[in-house]
Parts: C-alpha cells; sequence; structure tokens
C-alpha cells in the first residue's frame, strides 16, 4: 500500500469521524458538511456528482449519513474507502449514545439539556433548509425543464397529497431513468449512431 494510498484513507476516516462526532439533527445535517469538505476543501468529488451521491444516499434504505458516507467513501477510494468512512461515520454516535444511555435519567430531567435540545432543533432546521435550497438552486441553474417538473411536482405532492415519500421517490427514479434514456437516444441520433 503506498503512503498516499494510506493518506487518502486516514483522511477519509478522520473527515467522517468528525462530521459525524460533531454533527447534531441526522444525515440532512450532515450532507451539506461533507459536501463543504470532499467537494470544495478536498475536491475529491464533483459538485453535481455530489448531488448524485446524496439522492442516492437518500433513497437508499437506512440511515441517511451512514449511506452517504458509505457512497463518498466508495467514489473516493472503493470498497475500503467505504468501509472507512461507515466505521467513521458510526463510532461517535455509537459513543455518544452508549454514555447518554448510562445516564439517561440525569439527562431526561435537566432543563439546560432539555432547553439545549431545543435549541438544537433550531440549528438543524436551518441546516435542512439550506441543503433544500443549494439542491434547488442547482436543479434551476441547469434550465432543464424535466427536472424543475419532478422538483415541483415531488414538492405539491408531498405537501398537498400527502403521497408516500417512498411512491415518490421510486416515480422519480423511473422519471430520471426514462429522461436520461431520451437523452442518451438524442444524443446517439445526432452522432448518427
Amino acid at each position: 500500500m503506498k503512503n498516499t494510498d494510506i493518506s487518502k484513507y486516514r483522511q477519509l476516516f478522520f473527515s467522517t469521524f468528525k462530521l459525524s462526532a460533531c454533527t447534531f439533527g441526522g444525515g440532512f445535517v450532515i450532507i451539506p458538511l461533507m459536501r463543504k469538505r470532499f467537494v470544495e476543501e478536498l475536491g475529491w468529488i464533483e459538485e453535481e456528482e455530489m448531488m448524485d451521491l446524496t439522492a442516492i444516499a437518500q433513497s437508499s434504505p437506512g440511515a441517511i449519513a451512514v449511506n452517504a458516507s458509505i457512497i463518498v467513501g466508495y467514489h473516493v477510494a472503493g470498497i475500503p474507502g467505504a468501509l472507512l468512512t461507515v466505521f467513521g461515520t458510526v463510532l461517535p454516535p455509537l459513543v455518544i449514545i452508549s454514555v447518554i444511555s448510562m445516564f439517561y435519567k440525569a439527562f431526561r430531567d435537566n432543563p439546560i439539556v432539555n432547553m439545549a435540545m431545543a435549541g438544537m432543533l433550531c440549528g438543524v432546521a436551518a441546516v435542512i433548509l439550506d441543503v433544500v435550497i443549494n439542491m434547488a438552486k442547482t436543479i434551476v441553474q441547469q434550465k432543464k425543464i424535466v427536472p424543475l417538473l419532478v422538483l415541483l411536482g415531488s414538492f405539491v405532492a408531498v405537501r398537498f397529497f400527502n403521497v408516500n415519500i417512498i411512491v415518490i421517490i421510486l416515480i422519480c427514479g423511473v422519471i430520471g431513468a426514462l429522461e436520461t434514456w431520451r437523452q442518451e437516444k438524442i444524443l446517439k441520433e445526432a452522432k448518427g449512431i
């Protein structure tokens, strides 16, 4: 194994470990932090790839943070990278929850802890809103009609008609696959293949 590989593995593990240890509020909160680290700081992933990885992580069963870690780790360094990022993501919450469970009664009835949790909820909502705005901004900047219609249709279906999110994800997946197939067909016809 080369030193560059070891360095990359180390960075993958400690990046996801730090992100996971310092993130409250679930997977939607860790996604923008992963984007900042792996897209902006390290340059290992392109912006659009991160959007795709996020969509895959969100639509896969399981915790979004863990799914995103698996996908990012695999994308950057294959199976060893996926294993390291999963371990780095799961370890901090496992330790924290184990400690909290030993002192659950003291935490549950503590008004300071309850106020801190309420404050964190506001911060989590702000971070999730930021993720939504950034993802929507990317879709709008592409100026493609189908993704915009899917975005608006999905929002209307969830917000006003209470359509199950699994149904929406499946329908969006089918629409995305059909649109990709259509665009590839147009590209092939343009090249005369």
